[in-house]
């Protein structure tokens, strides 16, 4: 059912926190090893953090990925009294985009929206939590943060002492199950879940006045895509109902801007990925010929790197249309 929420003087904050960084390690060594800067094959490799004005009180903060991941990228849009912040980051990240949003507004930060479990779009909860933010995120994100989210993070504190020692774990305290809309007549978001698709808890913001999606994970710009929480089949289904939305600029978890077209895009690389893993499975071949041999040129176009170089990605859709795989 749809929830029209409008928001009140704020709650008391939540206690803890998600994690999941593995991936982005996987990422970067794809980025060093092509040796991808700048615009190549069509592809800009976001090399700088910046900071931009999408829409009147709508704002995109790019995260660079070259030649230091540090993150998501995340938004924050600037309500009568309140800001709703878009993903949490890292803790470190988290620290800096208030820094961010206080150039732009004195409101309070108010809500932080995690689009998904993965510790760099939610390790950052904390930092929103402790000046008063509710954490929100979709109903089917719950399992997740409570299992994984946490574990990643536990891990983290471990790896990465220097951003995380001295933290807790702050997961949502406000769940919605499909759909949760924020307006109080200056701005509209609409939290959105589609269904399973980079992780069974996937949701979006979508900001109707102004044609604006944010996507986190669902959609990105670049060689960003991590399958191992996924569903790709379903994937390109949530991908298919977003293109029904009349969006004119989507902001991705990860890479740059762009407008509606970056939704074909994306679910272009699913289903050549699966069209092409699941001829070669009925011509017999094996997961390792199949990672050799693979070849989409048009994803190198986009990406600026050989799609061999996204063996887990080949892996998983193996094993999804093998059988080995089931969701």
């Amino acid at each position: 059912m749809p929830t029209d929420f409008t928001p009140e003087p704020h709650p008391a904050p939540v206690n803890k926190h998600p994690a999941r960084r593995s991936w982005a390690v996987a990422i970067v060594t794809a980025l060093l090893i092509t040796g991808v800067g700048g615009y190549a094959s069509g592809w800009f490799v976001p090399t700088e953090t910046t900071v931009t004005e999408v829409a009147p009180g709508v704002w995109f903060r790019k995260t660079q990925t070259k030649p230091e991941f540090i993150g998501c990228n995340q938004g924050w849009i600037i309500f009568k009294d309140f800001v709703l912040v878009i993903e949490a980051n890292f803790p470190n990240q988290a620290e800096e985009l208030i820094k961010e949003v206080r150039k732009t507004t004195d409101k309070p930060i108010r809500y932080v929206f995690d689009t998904h479990y993965h510790g760099d779009h939610a390790d950052g909860n904390q930092k929103f939590t402790a000046i008063g933010a509710t954490a929100i995120a979709s109903e089917n994100s719950k399992a997740l943060f409570e299992t994984n989210g946490i574990q990643g993070f536990e891990q983290s504190k471990k790896t990465n002492a220097k951003v995380y020692a001295d933290l807790d774990y702050a997961k949502p305290s406000l769940y919605f199950p499909k759909k949760l809309v924020l307006d109080d007549g200056t701005q509209r978001v609409e939290l959105l879940h589609y269904g399973h698709a980079h992780t069974a808890g996937d949701a979006v913001a979508w900001l109707p006045k102004h044609g604006i999606l944010f996507t986190g994970d669902a959609c990105v710009n670049g060689a960003f895509n991590y399958t191992g929480d996924g569903n790709t089949e379903s994937w390109i289904r949530v991908l298919t109902e977003l293109q029904e939305l009349p969006i004119k600029k989507i902001c991705p978890g990860h890479g740059e801007a762009a407008d509606k077209g970056l939704l074909a895009t994306q679910k272009r690389y699913f289903v050549e990925l699966r069209e092409v893993i699941g001829k070669a499975i009925d011509e017999g071949k094996s997961v390792d010929d199949i990672k050799k041999t693979i070849d989409l040129p048009f994803y190198e176009e986009w990406t600026g790197t050989n799609v061999k170089m996204n063996t887990e990605n080949i892996e998983f859709v193996f094993k999804e249309l093998t059988g080995a795989k089931k969701k």
